[in-house]
């Protein structure tokens, strides 16, 4: 479903990608962690051409985001109506109501009338457990709600993987685990998923393979068995101490 080749970046003379390659299979959930400033957000965001890169081959679902350091801009309307993506900020649009958040895209993107792009709406959003929000603001929504929305507007595009750049990072301790609900839940239905995030127990429930980063390379890559139990790396040995304690 997603294969990265050698993908590098460059930041000026900083390089943040070092010849990264990785692939995530139809239906598998893989996790990328790391420390701050490792690349895993670069990296994630190169999957559906938000970051450029200047080395490398990324394909998603057959289309090629990049190639040979050339961007390929005609396939990314396309790929993004294919692939879904979460931020750590929510990125919604505080001016429309929850389920006209949701209605957007799929009216101007995927040409669906109204009535239908509102049923979907409404559909996703009993699904994250919002049916009762969908006519306020995202400014009257905790976080958790707003991430959650986040995660239903994507899905109302009916993509065939979800890609999530720390979607909990941004939230109070207690909303977390309502978003990590809602994800798991995917990831039990079989969504493709690709995630960068802190949350080792998450990862531990419910990726099947973890890729771990450290100053813009993939140091490992592995199940999540032999990552928790036994990694390779002195650097994931600390890494793991650290951040399970």
């Amino acid at each position: 479903m997603i294969r990265l080749h050698n993908v590098s970046k460059w930041f000026g003379e900083h390089q943040v990608l070092a010849d990264c390659s990785a692939t995530v299979s139809r239906g598998e959930v893989v996790v990328i962690c790391g420390p701050s400033g490792s690349g895993k957000s670069t990296l994630i965001k190169s999957v559906n051409g938000l970051e450029p890169v200047q080395r490398g081959e990324i394909v998603v679902n057959g289309l090629t985001v990049a190639a040979n350091g050339t961007q390929r801009m005609t396939n990314l309307t396309k790929l993004r109506a294919q692939v879904g993506m979460v931020f750590q900020h929510f990125e919604l649009f505080p001016h429309l109501s929850v389920r006209d958040n949701l209605m957007l895209a799929q009216r101007k993107v995927l040409r669906r009338g109204r009535d239908e792009a509102a049923e979907k709406a409404r559909a996703l959003l009993q699904r994250v457990g919002l049916r009762a929000h969908e006519d306020r603001y995202p400014a009257q929504l905790s976080g958790g709600q707003q991430q959650r929305v986040a995660i239903a507007r994507a899905l109302s595009m009916d993509p065939v993987a979800m890609l999530f750049d720390e979607p909990t990072s941004a939230l109070d301790p207690e909303m977390v685990n309502e978003v990590l609900d809602v994800m798991t839940e995917l990831a039990s239905d079989g969504m493709t998923m690709l995630c960068v995030t802190h949350e080792m127990g998450f990862a531990k429930r419910v990726a099947n393979r973890i890729v771990f980063m450290d100053g813009g390379a993939i140091v490992e890559d592995d199940t999540k068995e032999h990552f928790f139990d036994r990694p390779r790396s002195a650097r994931a040995r600390e890494f793991l101490s650290r951040i399970l304690h």
